[in-house]
């Protein structure tokens, strides 16, 4: 609760900072401001929260991990944003304040305990996406990427709001408590209005965590967007949608397993085959990356297809791993784009010899979204497929692990781009920040591939 209420003063007190037309202390102060809300975030572990305000929100141990996760990615991709704003646009100010905003969103939606606060939390952070996707106000793809996602948005939200108001007319309650109760005091007289609810629910969820079919607004609304943003999206957003995915089926649905594993199973199938075949085809890093995050979706399914008590273990380390993969990714993207007006594969030609540094930042990062040994992705992989294992889907984990053979061609395009690939072009420069961020994530991430019980064994 502690990490909410900072954070939504942060935002006001950076939202007047832009008044005032102190550029200089944006970043410092949201960065402190984050800082004190990962610290009493973290000094909330195991404090045994209770569900507060009627039992609308619960700050336990669940909840804080994914908030960590969002605030510390976060930090991550704000630090590299200094000089970022700037370039597109004169109120910098209301960047940050409109990602803290979103952030706010992200926290509520990882902790809810009644359902209209999933509504609440998807809405704030949702409202203020729609926003930053299309904050370039002269650029047209920045404003199209706007459009779809608002559409889509609107129409996935429809499907969300559909859902929790069959789970409200079965049970008369929008508390998770107490449809567990109903779920679990009624084995076998469950109403049909309930069952309906729970395939809306995951509809409307899919939409927002992008996974097939409904994740057809993900890759154009991505290349579309500021850079900075689609970092954002594709990390923070996705992590948190995961959370709200896990949370409700882990409390609720557990009992009702054999009624969604199926539904489930055709669309984390689909998602693996959707996202990783059409990531083979892309000639801009850009989108790739954007058809990799939606095989990526595929991957954090297994975690809620074969649901149990390593899912949470799963899930966090996962989206740990992928988001400072794509950290490493979409900040490389961002210094290559600068200097060499494109984000085509031939944009990173030669840069194995003009910046050693930069490239093996990026070649650690294409290694773990590949799920290679000795790195963060890796051992996701290996938490998600014993996962599955445990609950006896063999056939998937051969297809995942075929969809991860597939995604090794794609994501060592860029190496090979890098390494065997002569360029006349310049030297390609980092900035301060863009180093520390780069070195820091890679230690993580070779960190977490060594040594993963620092977050592997939470739950």
């Amino acid at each position: 609760m502690s990490a909410l209420i900072t954070l939504s003063i942060i935002a006001i007190v950076v939202l007047y900072m832009g008044l005032y037309k102190t550029k200089n202390a944006l970043l410092p102060v949201t960065m402190l401001g984050m800082t004190i809300a990962l610290v009493l975030s973290l000094l909330e572990w195991n404090s045994n929260a209770k569900p507060i305000y009627s039992g609308m929100m619960q700050f336990d141990n669940f909840a804080i991990a994914f908030t960590v996760i969002c605030i510390f990615s976060t930090m991550l991709i704000l630090l590299i944003s200094k000089d970022y704003f700037e370039r597109i646009s004169e109120h910098v100010a209301e960047y940050y304040a409109i990602i803290l905003f979103a952030l706010v969103g992200i926290v509520v939606m990882v902790s809810y305990n009644n359902l209209s606060m999933l509504f609440i939390g998807i809405e704030i952070m949702s409202v203020s996406l729609y926003i930053l996707a299309g904050i370039r106000k002269k650029s047209y793809s920045s404003n199209e990427a706007a459009l779809k996602y608002f559409l889509m948005g609107a129409f996935s939200t429809g499907f969300l709001l559909f859902g929790i108001t069959l789970l409200y007319g079965s049970t008369g309650t929008f508390d998770l408590i107490l449809i567990k109760n109903y779920v679990l005091n009624n084995p076998t007289n469950i109403s049909p209005l309930f069952y309906s609810g729970i395939l809306l629910l995951i509809i409307g969820l899919g939409f927002k965590v992008g996974v097939a079919p409904f994740h057809f607004w993900a890759p154009d609304v991505y290349e579309g967007s500021p850079t900075l943003i689609t970092a954002f999206m594709s990390t923070v957003v996705k992590t948190a949608g995961f959370a709200a995915f896990l949370r409700i089926f882990l409390l609720c649905f557990a009992p009702l397993h054999d009624f969604w594993m199926m539904p489930l199973l055709v669309i984390t199938v689909l998602t693996l085959f959707i996202g990783n075949i059409t990531a083979l085809y892309q000639n801009s890093f850009k989108r790739m990356l954007g058809f990799s995050s939606v095989s990526h979706a595929g991957y954090m399914m297994f975690a809620i297809v074969a649901l149990g008590t390593d899912s949470i273990n799963a899930v966090i380390l996962y989206a740990t791993a992928y988001s400072l993969a794509s950290i490493i990714a979409f900040a490389a993207l961002i210094l290559v784009k600068r200097q060499m007006g494109s984000d085509k594969f031939e944009s990173f030609n030669g840069l194995g010899s003009k910046n050693p540094f930069m490239a093996l930042n990026i070649t650690v990062a294409m290694l773990s979204l590949a799920g290679i040994p000795l790195t963060a992705g890796f051992i996701g992989k290996f938490l998600m497929f014993s996962t599955a294992l445990s609950d006896y889907h063999v056939w998937l984990v051969i297809m995942a692990v075929i969809n991860a053979i597939i995604g090794i061609f794609y994501y060592l395009r860029v190496v090979v781009a890098m390494y065997f690939k002569e360029s006349d072009q310049t030297v390609i420069r980092s900035t301060p920040l863009f180093s520390m961020v780069l070195a820091f994530s890679t230690i993580i991430t070779i960190l977490l591939g060594i040594y993963p019980g620092f977050i592997s064994n939470l739950f």
